[in-house]
C-alpha cells in the first residue's frame, strides 16, 4: 500500500495520527495536513486508499465523473434509470469511476476501512511512535471513514470533518476514545444525519463533542477548493489540534 508519512524533526517517541483523504485521493493538500501535524509533534501517515484501483482513481478522473453525477438533481441520484441514461453519455473512464466510487461505494468503503486498520497497526509498530497514543482525522469521505474507524479500532481521539455517520449507527457503542465532529453549516446532506448521531452517542454514553461553522460549505477546510473559508479553517485547525493534544499528549 502507498502512503505519505511525516514525522517531527527531533528524535524521540511521539503520538501518531492517521490523516484520511477526501474523495480526491492522496493529494498535496492532504500531504500538507499531515506535515502540519508532524510540525506539532505527531508522527503521521496518510494512506493512498485508492491504490488498489491502479491509475483509475486519479484526482482528474474522479472530478470529471463527479461533475457528471452532480449534474443530476439530488432527488434523482438514486434513480436507476436516470443514472443508466447518464452513464451512456459518459466516457469509459468516467463510467469506471462511477462504478467504483458511486455504485460500488459500500464495497470500496469496507475495503478502505480494512486498509486503515492496517495503517493503524503499521503506525503502532514504528520505533518512534507511542503505541497507545493513536488518533485519526479525515475529511469528507475521509470524515465518514474516521467515524467508521472509531467504531472499529481503539483510537484515543478522532476528529472527523463533515463525515457521514458510521454504519450501523449503533456501532458507536464500540467507540472507546473521544470524538470531535466538525461540520459546515450549509452542508445539508451531512448535517441531516447529526441528530441521529447525537442520540446514539448519548444512548451509548460516548465522549463526543461537535462544532458547526455557520455559513460555511462542505469541504471548507480545503484551501485548494473554492469553498475554502480561511477563518473557519483556522479555528477548526486550532480546536482539532487542541483536542489531539489533550487526548494524545497528556
Amino acid at each position: 500500500m502507498k502512503a505519505f508519512q511525516a514525522r517531527p524533526a527531533a528524535p524521540g517517541k511521539y503520538p501518531a495520527i492517521i490523516v484520511v483523504h477526501e474523495a480526491w485521493g492522496l493529494n498535496e493538500q492532504i500531504r500538507d495536513v499531515a506535515k502540519r501535524y508532524a510540525s506539532e509533534g505527531y508522527v503521521t501517515i496518510a494512506p493512498h486508499l485508492f491504490v488498489r484501483q491502479g491509475d483509475l482513481m486519479t484526482e482528474k478522473n474522479i472530478e470529471s465523473a463527479m461533475k457528471r453525477m452532480w449534474s443530476v438533481p439530488p432527488e434523482k441520484r438514486g434513480d436507476k434509470e436516470t443514472i443508466e441514461a447518464l452513464m451512456k453519455t459518459m466516457t469509459e473512464t468516467e463510467r469506471k469511476v462511477v462504478n467504483v466510487f458511486f455504485l460500488g461505494r459500500e464495497s470500496i468503503e469496507k475495503e478502505m476501512a480494512g486498509d486503515l486498520v492496517s495503517a493503524a497497526e503499521f503506525l503502532k509498530s514504528q520505533a518512534n511512535v507511542i503505541p497507545d497514543k493513536l488518533g485519526i482525522t479525515g475529511f469528507c469521505m475521509g470524515g465518514g471513514l474516521t467515524y467508521q474507524l472509531s467504531t472499529m479500532y481503539p483510537f484515543k481521539a478522532a476528529v472527523p470533518f463533515y463525515g457521514a455517520n458510521p454504519k450501523p449507527l449503533d456501532a458507536v457503542a464500540k467507540i472507546s476514545g473521544s470524538v470531535l465532529g466538525i461540520y459546515a453549516g450549509e452542508d445539508m446532506r451531512i448535517n441531516a444525519e447529526i441528530p441521529a448521531l447525537v442520540d446514539a452517542m448519548v444512548k451509548h454514553k460516548r465522549d463526543y463533542g461537535m462544532r458547526l461553522y455557520v455559513g460555511t460549505q462542505h469541504a471548507f477546510f480545503n484551501d485548494t477548493r473554492p469553498v475554502y473559508d480561511r477563518a473557519a479553517a483556522a479555528d477548526a485547525w486550532s480546536i482539532a489540534l487542541s483536542f489531539f493534544d489533550k487526548h494524545l499528549k497528556q
